[in-house]
This record gives structure tokens, C-alpha cells and sequence, in this order.
């Protein structure tokens, strides 16, 4: 599974875009961006403020919208840009001239502009998601949302729930502050999954064919798994490491604080 840097590390990064072709585009209210992307190849969406909604398509285009909202910020600080490698597109909302972004993540210098820290703009991403494609979601305050993907599927926020439902897997999804929900009714190939949160409960639903090698782990929480497991090790009633039928992927789930979950459809 592609690897992402989790928003938690997002603007500490300094490294300059590596994209093959950009466009930037600046409006008070909204932003829409429609497009053909191929089956098998990436639509990453990238935001700091503001949750996430992906649903399906009814075409074969790829559609996302950015809605800004805001009560005492400046709308234009906040800007939109486009950056294609490839077949693959990321769609990234930014705030103020010295941020960047690519398929990598953020990229910003830090600044001691008290009024621009009170900025308060909100940027609300819907995305419609054709058949095949792939979605790469990140975000730090917001929760996020996926509904009706049919491929790969990735979502990581900071302060915000994650709730995920896939026809075909995998998944990896993360956040810190809130609950953690997926679905997943196919899984293939054979990539590693990781579903992670701090505070907030993990709630995995999988197929009945899954084959994987299982750590599950709370510390104030229970651990539960629909799944007969061949135990690893010692048994301990706030961390589980097993062996899901013949084994295989790297499959983990880990909160702090709430319940963990692995339950079969």
C-alpha cells in the first residue's frame, strides 16, 4: 500500500514539489475541479481545515468540489491547486503564499502572523469517485467520510472521526482525536492494513476470507475479533496477536483510549 505522511507531520515538511504539471486557482467561495482519471491510478485530497466526503460517481469523470466557509477569516488566504503525475491527480486547499503541496504532502514555513493564526477558514471537500479509481484522503481538523469505493482506499485525519466503506479493499486509515469505523466487503492483494486512533474506538468489518497475521491492541478498552485466531504468544485480555486462516497480510488495529473490534460479514 502506498505509504503517506500521516497530517500530524504534514507542515513540518520542506521539501519542494516534484509534480510533472500545476495549476493554482483563487475564489472567494468555491472551488470544482472534473476530470478523467484511469482506473488503478490516484485521486489524493489533501486539506488542513475542514472535513472530507467522498461518494460514488454516477459518470466516468472524477469530480471535486471545496467549499470555504469562514466568520472572521479572510477567504482569499486560502487557495486551490491541481498538481497531475501521471494518470494520478492531488487536489490540495492552501493557506498563504509560503505553503506548497504535492503528492507527498504539505510543505510550509512557518509563520508568527498572529492575525493569520485567526484565520479561521474552513474548507469543505466533497468528492465523486468513478469505479477503479483510488482515493487518498488527509486532513487535520475534520472528519472524513468515504462511502462506495471501489479500490484502494486511504484516509488520515488528526482531530475528526474516519469512516470508511470500501466494495474492494484495502484500507489504511488513522486519526487521533475520535473513532475509527471500516468496512470492507472484497480485500485484495496482499498489502499490510493499519487502522489506528488515541482516543476514539476501532471498528474493523472484513470479509470471512480474510487470511492475515492479527495485532490488536487498547490500553483503556476491550479487545474483541469474530474470527477464530491461532494465538501468538501470551494471552492478554488488552492485546491480541494471532493468525487469521492461512496468515499472510500484516493486518493491525490500536486505540489508547476505547474498544477494538475485527468483526466478520
Amino acid at each position: 500500500m502506498q505509504r503517506v505522511i500521516k497530517a500530524a507531520l504534514l507542515t513540518a515538511l520542506l521539501v519542494p514539489s516534484l509534480a510533472i504539471a500545476q495549476e493554482s486557482e483563487r475564489d472567494e467561495k468555491a472551488f470544482t475541479w472534473t476530470g478523467k482519471i484511469p482506473a488503478g491510478s490516484w485521486v489524493r485530497v489533501r486539506n488542513l481545515n475542514g472535513g472530507i466526503d467522498v461518494e460514488p460517481g454516477t459518470g466516468t469523470d472524477t469530480e471535486v468540489r471545496g467549499e470555504k466557509k469562514w466568520r472572521r477569516g479572510d477567504p482569499r488566504d486560502v487557495r486551490f491547486e491541481v498538481i497531475k503525475d501521471g494518470d494520478n491527480v492531488t487536489i490540495c486547499a492552501l493557506w498563504y503564499e509560503e505553503s506548497s503541496c504535492d503528492a507527498d504532502g504539505y510543505h510550509t514555513r512557518q509563520h508568527r502572523d498572529r492575525e493569520r493564526r485567526n484565520n479561521d477558514v474552513n474548507v469543505h471537500f466533497t468528492v465523486k469517485l468513478p469505479k477503479g479509481v483510488k482515493v487518498l484522503t488527509s486532513t487535520v481538523n475534520g472528519g472524513i467520510d468515504i462511502r462506495g469505493a471501489t479500490a484502494e482506499a486511504v484516509a488520515h485525519t488528526v482531530n475528526g472521526k474516519v469512516d470508511v466503506a470500501t466494495t474492494t479493499g484495502p484500507v489504511e486509515a488513522s486519526t487521533v482525536n475520535g473513532g475509527l469505523r471500516v468496512r470492507m466487503d472484497e480485500i485484495e492483494g496482499t498489502g499490510d492494513m493499519d487502522f489506528s486512533t488515541v482516543n476514539g474506538s476501532v471498528t474493523v468489518e472484513a470479509p470471512a476470507s480474510l487470511n492475515a497475521d492479527v495485532r490488536m491492541s487498547t490500553v483503556n478498552g476491550g479487545v474483541s475479533s469474530d474470527y477464530p485466531l491461532t494465538i501468538v504468544g501470551r494471552i492478554q485480555p488488552k492485546s491480541i496477536r494471532g493468525t487469521i486462516g492461512k496468515g499472510g497480510r500484516q493486518l493491525k488495529l490500536s486505540t489508547v483510549n476505547g474498544s477494538v473490534e475485527l468483526r466478520k460479514l
